[in-house]
């Protein structure tokens, strides 16, 4: 074989495996969203094909014209988490579950804004001290705790209302787990590159062989179809929301530094960026919030698992993930292919990312002990993991009797574990410390 079509074989590989990465990435929130929303297929199919074409273009501005990393843009596990909270608390006060999205699309219109703004005013670069290798470490722990719990229940098919463990998925999860695990670990060459793309193969295979089918694409209408506008109706903009559009504005650039701290130090080695990358990022994830609410989706963020990706796989170029973001965008408009993309097994697809959220983890751990983790330091993460990761296991009907906003904030266990670790890393300074 040629120079040339090595390389061109090696794109086209890259380019599959980062494709099926955004799908893994994208495929089981709309599911999870349904389920909460009480949506039926058509309306999930319909959600998914825009979740699709959404992080595709997401991905792809970023990647081309924003922060310029190859840093997939995916449904943010906070956006899940206050999806969550506002369909209790919206249907609790009377509103309907299409009242309440209207509401969440006024919501992402709103943080767009503030991140938009934080960009084109050049305002990203000035909280950056807030955001050391210690809080960032510390936030995408906190993350990797409260989507680990959601990736699990996947594997073990006890979402979507099920209270018993799925035991044949369950066990081809773990297989599909170890499998990634070995071969990025064990694995040589081109083995080791395309781990994840071998671990989702072969665990659809054997679900398809086991268990005898994938985890429900089902039936889609129609050859070609452009993604919906407003699909749940007009944004409502309600006032309420705007102190929590700002403090989540303020999260997301901590989830925009930690993803591109973790990229950078996959690439580089070492952390590396600029002040006008961060603000440029910031200005597209405030875009790229517009589009999830114009489009009727769940909003993108930065996703630092991309960086255990990464890792797994050794992939670092750019190229084959702009490739595969606008592969997304093509497949969006035919239903059929999103359906049968849809089938992918949930345990599967959960498995994958479960073993990239791995890599995060320990990404996670190794910035927090960067530094020494004095006594100052550990009275922070226990103050703030106990809270926090406390908060996760906690209903949200505890918070029930009280305001909107109240119960918007505490029950999110990473918005206030992420909170109290910057507040308490500013507040109680390394100076103060008795001899």
């Amino acid at each position: 074989m040629s120079r040339n079509s090595s390389l061109v074989l090696n794109n086209a590989m890259e380019t599959i495996q980062w494709f099926v990465f955004l799908l893994a990435n994208a495929v089981a929130l709309p599911i999870v969203i349904g389920a909460i929303f009480e949506l039926n297929f058509v309306e999930i199919s319909e959600l998914m094909q825009r979740t699709f074409f959404v992080v595709g273009l997401a991905s792809l501005l970023q990647g081309w014209i924003g922060h310029r990393l190859p840093i997939m843009e995916g449904p943010a596990g906070l956006w899940i988490s206050i999806f969550t909270v506002m369909a209790y608390t919206g249907v609790h006060a009377g509103d309907s579950y299409r009242e309440v999205l209207q509401v969440l699309q006024g919501t992402m219109i709103w943080t767009g804004i503030f991140l938009l703004l934080f960009g084109l005013f050049r305002l990203s670069h000035r909280v950056l001290f807030v955001f050391t290798p210690f809080v960032t470490g510390a936030f995408l722990f906190l993350l990797t705790v409260q989507l680990s719990g959601t990736f699990l229940q996947g594997m073990l098919g006890i979402d979507g209302g099920e209270q018993q463990i799925e035991s044949t998925g369950a066990i081809i999860a773990f297989v599909t787990v170890l499998l990634v695990l070995g071969l990025s670990i064990a694995g040589r060459g081109w083995v080791k590159s395309f781990a994840v793309l071998i671990g989702i193969v072969m665990g659809w295979v054997l679900y398809v062989i086991v268990a005898g089918g994938g985890s429900g694409g089902g039936q889609a209408g129609g050859g070609f179809s452009l993604p919906e506008v407003f699909a749940w109706g007009a944004p409502v903009f309600s006032l309420n929301t705007i102190p929590l559009a700002f403090m989540i504005a303020v999260i997301l650039l901590s989830n925009l530094v930690a993803s591109v701290v973790a990229v950078t130090e996959t690439i580089h080695g070492k952390a590396t960026y600029t002040y006008a990358q961060i603000n440029r990022g910031s200005s597209f994830m405030g875009i790229n919030h517009g589009l999830a609410a114009l489009f009727s989706s769940i909003a993108n963020v930065s996703m630092a698992s991309s960086s255990g990706f990464m890792q797994l796989t050794g992939q670092k170029r750019k190229a084959p993930f702009l490739y595969a973001a606008a592969l997304l965008i093509l497949v969006s408009f035919f239903p059929s292919i999103v359906a049968f993309i849809s089938g992918i097994p949930k345990p599967v697809a959960n498995a994958a990312l479960l073993a990239t959220f791995i890599q995060l983890m320990g990404l996670g751990l190794s910035n927090m002990t960067s530094e020494r983790l004095d006594e100052r330091r550990l009275m922070i993460l226990g103050i703030s993991f106990s809270i926090g990761i406390g908060l996760m296991f906690l209903p949200s009907s505890v918070f029930a009797g009280m305001p909107a906003m109240a119960q918007n904030l505490l029950s999110n266990g990473l918005l206030v574990g992420t909170i109290l670790v910057i507040l308490l890393d500013q507040l109680w300074k390394e100076s103060n410390r008795t001899a």
